[in-house]
């Protein structure tokens, strides 16, 4: 099937988010096909396409986070929020699919992204506070001086600037009162693009 029926995608998109909202869990392609009018086959062809549009996050077997979902209009759209990050000591990010977030259009352009809540205060000087929702372009490479998700083997995730220092790897925190962190190793897991602030949290 080479082209692809939009209705049939926003349809899908429809069950999956029905689904997770009522269990907090994904649906199978049988679950679909039996709640929508395609069939399972058309389902998984669906859905692999979709994935390549990055318009669902699928791995074949699975639906994985939705990071962009389909629907979305010439101006705007839904951005999944997929948890918190920390802004201080690397710790687990916590990983699931907690709402949508409306953004412009032409901020996110073809990538892929995802929104996370940042925790602690290492990235004041970013202007990035405790409460904020950070927009992360999905990606596993990164520039020397781009604010990154990070995952440091054997600590977790992490929101810090990039440096490089030497052969030497830095997570920078932009706050005075803190050391930068050098590591051997980390996983880039994201770019932060741009920060929606929760005033409420910002009050003098």
């Amino acid at each position: 099937m080479r082209s692809k029926n939009p209705e049939y995608k926003k349809e899908i998109i429809a069950y999956v988010d029905q689904f997770y909202s009522q269990t907090h869990e994904f649906p199978t392609c049988s679950q679909i096909a039996a709640n929508t009018s395609l069939q399972r086959t058309a389902v998984f062809n669906y859905l692999v396409a979709m994935h390549k549009d990055g318009d669902i996050e699928y791995d074949g077997k699975r639906i994985l986070t939705p990071f962009i979902r389909a629907s979305r209009s010439a101006e705007t759209c839904q951005v999944g929020i997929i948890g918190d990050i920390s802004c201080g000591i690397p710790t687990d990010a916590q990983e699931h699919l907690e709402g949508y977030v409306t953004v412009p259009a032409s901020i996110v352009g073809n990538d892929e992204m995802y929104v996370l809540y940042a925790r602690g205060k290492s990235m004041i000087g970013a202007g990035i506070n405790s409460g904020d929702m950070v927009l992360v372009r999905k990606q596993e490479t990164a520039n020397d001086g781009d604010i990154v998700v990070a995952y440091v083997e054997g600590e977790g995730n992490t929101l810090k600037r990039l440096r490089h220092k030497g052969n030497q790897i830095i997570l920078h925190p932009e706050n005075p009162d803190l050391k930068d962190i050098p590591v051997d190793f980390l996983k880039v897991q994201g770019v932060a693009v741009w920060v929606f602030k929760n005033l409420s949290n910002h009050k003098n």
